[in-house]
């Protein structure tokens, strides 16, 4: 419905966050993270060749130009996590494991990869649980058998796994390791007593932004007035007063209040597979805009002060051909060797987690020195043995 409305240009005030009717027009649409929505979103974006960059985990389903002509993924292929992650197994020893994952076409490609790969090394699979979008309805059955292991691989995307995160979050089982490509958004308030510390998870490895962290840190209401979302935030971390008829703080504000100083549970400012991805996608529309008007004015001249007009699916041609920052193209991912980050999380007193990187994995490693380690940093769960 929300697509409806934005593709329809709908009179109503703010019905989006950042929405605002008038005479400017949208260049493109950012989605993500779930695949489903990109889908859902690019099938209507597809009709108008509107540009649309999905910042979600990447899906096959996806990358079929006849389908999706103008939708471009930030995030790279997954292709080499199920070798990861095995190879994590076989360094423990761990022999004997329990895989969770989605019932959809993703679930059951990293299936295959898994199975293929865990036979290939000697690791059996305890029990395997499809998790469906109605998982609800088959709570009960969920935790059946779930004691037979205690070491526990879960593949997915936040959207689609929130509320199985949210549910093992609450069961305090501080005896299991969790091995996953996805961080999460559930840290307890007390301290080494919480189901994910101790977990292992298993990132794309990216080189710092510094400029988007110093974005993220010094960011606040004042800086950008037209952005209605700062304030809701300022009025939800900050306690200031907010007024609804124009989403505007009113007093009772730190001026010195920044996102860098709240807990990690509440806003992380660090960097993740979401905020680099959705970093990308706004520099290659930005650099894909500044080539188009760079051609348009070489080809015509224009009177001073004069606009220069284009149509959303000119950027098209722009977006397909630009280079993100590092110097790869929107279709690096198809000859990315893959190198992952280790992530283990930390639970501190009062929910202050941290995330500490402990090791790396790389395809372009030799054999036997793909995975690497620190292990005498990994925080364990409170009641695991290794």
């Amino acid at each position: 419905m929300n697509a409806c409305i934005w593709l329809t240009a709908h009179r109503e005030k703010y019905i989006l966050p950042n929405y605002k009717c008038g005479k400017k027009h949208f260049t493109a649409a950012l989605t993500g993270t779930s695949w489903t929505t990109s889908a859902q979103m690019g099938t209507l974006f597809q009709l108008f060749k509107f540009p649309q960059l999905s910042f979600g985990p990447y899906d096959h389903i996806l990358s079929d130009r006849n389908q999706y002509s103008s939708l471009y993924q930030m995030a790279p292929m997954a292709s080499s996590l199920s070798l990861g992650i095995v190879s994590l197994l076989v360094h423990f020893r761990w022999s004997w494991v329990g895989l969770i994952l989605p019932d959809d076409h993703k679930g059951n490609t990293i299936l295959s990869d898994f199975r293929n790969e865990m036979e290939r090394k000697g690791v059996c699979i305890a029990f395997l649980k499809m998790i469906p979008a109605t998982w609800m309805s088959h709570f009960n059955k969920f935790w059946k058998n779930m004691d037979e292991t205690n070491v526990i691989i879960i593949y997915g995307d936040i959207d689609s796994l929130e509320g199985l995160m949210r549910n093992i979050g609450q069961r305090l089982l501080t005896w299991k390791v969790w091995v996953m490509n996805i961080e999460p958004h559930v840290i307890a308030d007390y301290f080494m007593l919480d189901s994910f510390h101790g977990s292992l998870i298993f990132t794309h490895h990216y080189t710092e932004r510094i400029e988007f962290t110093n974005f993220v840190q010094t960011v606040n209401p004042y800086k950008y007035p037209e952005d209605i979302y700062l304030p809701k935030l300022w009025y939800l971390f900050f306690k200031c007063s907010f007024s609804d008829i124009d989403c505007q703080l009113l007093n009772n504000c730190q001026f010195n209040a920044s996102l860098d100083i709240l807990p990690r549970h509440i806003f992380d400012v660090s960097m993740s597979d979401e905020s680099i991805s959705i970093y990308n996608a706004v520099y290659a529309v930005a650099h894909s805009l500044h080539e188009m008007r760079l051609q348009q004015v070489q080809m015509q001249p224009y009177e001073n002060g004069e606009e220069i007009m284009f149509f959303p699916w000119q950027l098209n041609f722009f977006l397909s051909d630009v280079e993100v920052r590092d110097q790869r193209s929107l279709d690096w991912r198809q000859k990315f060797n893959t190198e992952y980050d280790i992530i283990n999380l930390w639970n501190l007193p009062n929910g202050l987690g941290r995330k500490v990187k402990v090791g790396s994995f790389s395809t372009n490693a030799p054999q036997g020195h793909q995975l690497s380690l620190t292990e005498q940093i990994i925080q364990w769960p409170e009641e695991f043995s290794e």
